[in-house]
């Protein structure tokens, strides 16, 4: 995972890839929870591109930042998943929570 913040826009910008899955989803959420406390970022982008494979513990990952977010106005944004990451997120509902976008945006930040 590659992270980068913006401290003009105030966009967490995190590269995700591989699987995430219930062995590697404590290391992500463990750096990206640091990055978050570090910045107090108003947006946290996850960029869904390279990831191959996710399960239930990549929902969990979404939902504790947005725990984590919400309180200090932050908002989540999914990036480009692939179709059968982005049906995962359909089906738990994470548009309630996150905006699922397929093309970077002029405020979205690499």
């Amino acid at each position: 995972m590659k992270l980068h913040y913006d401290t003009e826009t105030e966009q967490l910008f995190a590269l995700l890839d591989g699987e995430i899955d219930h062995h590697t989803s404590g290391r992500v959420r463990a750096e990206l929870d640091a990055a978050v406390y570090a910045h107090t970022p108003r947006t946290l982008i996850l960029d869904f591109q390279d990831v191959t494979f996710m399960d239930s513990s990549g929902i969990g990952l979404i939902m504790g930042r947005y725990k984590i977010l919400r309180p200090l106005g932050g908002e989540i944004i999914l990036l480009r998943p692939a179709p059968h990451i982005k049906r995962i997120l359909r089906l738990a509902g994470m548009e309630r929570l996150a905006t699922i976008r397929q093309e970077v945006g002029k405020e979205v930040v690499q």
